[in-house]
């Protein structure tokens, strides 16, 4: 769901290379308000915090905020609570929900409790309460009269987990044209890692589900004394929000949902939705581009830069070029890339554009090598073996497989591929062929989502890809509330931006918040 908080503007190999990251879950199918709420005898078992490395502390946080973090890792509290593995049967397997709290510095006027999730599904939140002090100043507000509560969702991090075994082999990765029977063969090697998976510990896996997780959360809220729950979360977060809210519609006081996730979940519209998404905003920077036609020679015209982009999309799959300099050949996926990419990093993907159209090597053109083939700058060995784990990919999986009703044939997985890359020329091969979650043993938990307690703000971003913006409007559609515009394509900005996050304050603290705000400049 990737986590909210990573920095948004990250490295050019990052952004040129990595496949756009799955960061959502959600889904369609009927849930009523939850009757078990309340957890009589849910207590918090306070304990110890972690002691962190410094190599962790630095990995956590730039160094010019490193001192700021360890004032606030003193004032953490640190505990878990006992919650069943299965709220049916309260009485069997039992686990445990790593949580933090990082009280209000003025007491005398704290209004409750606001919990905060970062995304995933499969992300860790234990410690974003500090991570979000750490971003900006704008930020410290919401912890002055409000507990930050932060937590691992159950098989994550600190909170009780399950890994799958990794597979014994990765297939290679395709360059170029991914022809029907290598896709035949991705599709089986994947539909046997997931039955592989969801076998290997089916009562735990099966239980990894948004609703488990929003019953745990009410269990903390229970715990922690609360009558009503604050909830900010971001990226899958807003799933877990509407969701929770949807099971204890009055257990919610305020909830802030930033980047919001698709309302009717299956893995097709969520990739479709996507991808839609990135051809526009690829439409944007052609039109940039053609603005700027006499320093990336790409076209005059919007039309032309997008028929030049399309054009190199379908010729380095059939020719992919292979640099003496470079790890590997570049094939069309890295132009979809750079076309996909958000506003700030447009000049750099437009220069390695503007060279790979007219490259004849042997060598790569100096910007394509900087990004693609020099010292990135990064991490120089494994990272501290006592880094809290940032993300979990079992419990990722497991999240959208529980849910997703879909179980692809091959012909079906293939159709939707397909249509895909003729639906988005310049951006469709951002993202891979999958199986989805064909071989997923357990049977499908959707749930619906519907209108809920408490005040609710719904914030979407006008451009943004991995969280498209009509997808915070059909949410308001079926939960309500308030929507928040930001005019940006960055996910999960909000606490990003000093201004967007001062108006994310005045909400929490009483209420009101504008329409939007500017977002990433």
């Amino acid at each position: 769901m990737g986590g909210m908080m990573q920095p948004n503007r990250l490295t050019a190999s990052a952004v040129l290379l990595g496949a756009v990251g799955a960061l959502l879950a959600a889904t369609p199918a009927a849930a009523a308000p939850d009757t078990s709420s309340g957890r009589p005898g849910a207590a918090v078992d306070w304990k110890p915090c972690p002691a962190y490395s410094e190599g962790a502390l630095r990995a956590l946080a730039p160094p010019d905020r490193l001192d700021q973090l360890k004032a606030l890792l003193a004032r953490l509290q640190c505990g878990t609570v006992t919650v069943p593995l299965d709220y049916r049967s309260p009485r069997g397997r039992r686990i445990t929900v790593a949580l933090t709290r990082l009280p209000a510095t003025d007491r005398a006027h704290r209004l409750g409790s606001l919990a905060l999730n970062p995304g995933g599904p499969g992300g860790s939140g234990y410690l974003m309460p500090l991570q979000v002090i750490i971003q900006n100043d704008a930020n410290a507000g919401l912890n002055t009269r409000y507990d930050l509560i932060g937590f691992d969702p159950r098989g994550v991090g600190y909170s009780t987990k399950v890994d799958c075994p990794p597979p014994a082999q990765r297939p290679e990765r395709v360059i170029g044209t991914l022809s029907k029977d290598q896709a035949r063969q991705l599709y089986s090697t994947q539909v046997a890692e997931t039955a592989a998976c969801g076998d290997y510990d089916p009562s735990f896996l099966g239980r990894l589900t948004t609703a488990d997780v929003a019953r745990d959360l009410d269990t903390i809220r229970a715990a922690l004394g609360e009558r009503g729950l604050n909830f900010l979360g971001v990226s899958w977060g807003t799933w877990l929000g509407v969701v929770y809210r949807t099971l204890f519609p009055h257990n919610v006081d305020r909830m802030l949902l930033d980047s919001v996730a698709i309302p009717r979940f299956d893995l097709t519209s969520f990739d479709s939705g996507r991808n839609a998404a990135a051809e526009r905003n690829a439409g944007r920077f052609a039109d940039w581009l053609a603005a700027r036609d006499s320093t990336y020679h790409l076209g005059a015209t919007g039309i032309r830069v997008r028929a030049a982009i399309t054009a190199m999309v379908a010729d380095f799959d059939a020719h992919p070029r292979t640099f003496t300099d470079l790890p590997e050949p570049l094939d069309g996926s890295l132009i979809a890339q750079a076309a996909a990419v958000n506003h700030y990093d447009w000049d750099l993907a437009g220069q390695v554009l503007g060279e790979l159209r007219t490259a004849a090597g042997p060598t790569a053109p100096p910007k394509t090598k900087e990004v693609l083939g020099g010292d990135d700058g990064g991490p120089q060995g494994p990272p501290p073996a006592d880094l809290p784990e940032q993300s979990n990919q079992t419990m990722n999986h497991a999240a959208f497989c529980n849910e997703d009703t879909a179980r692809p044939s091959f012909d079906t997985a293939w159709a939707d591929y397909q249509r895909r890359l003729a639906a988005n020329p310049m951006t469709g091969r951002t993202l891979r062929f999958s199986a989805g979650c064909a071989g997923w043993p357990l049977p499908p938990q959707p749930v619906r989502i519907g209108p809920g307690g408490g005040e609710l703000v719904l914030v979407g971003h006008r451009w943004e890809t991995p969280s498209p913006y009509e997808w915070t409007i059909q949410t308001q559609a079926r939960a309500g509330g308030r929507v928040y515009t930001v005019d940006d394509d960055v996910h999960g900005s909000v606490l990003h931006e000093p201004a967007c996050a001062a108006d994310a304050v005045q909400f929490f603290n009483t209420g009101r918040i504008d329409a939007g705000c500017p977002g990433v400049v």
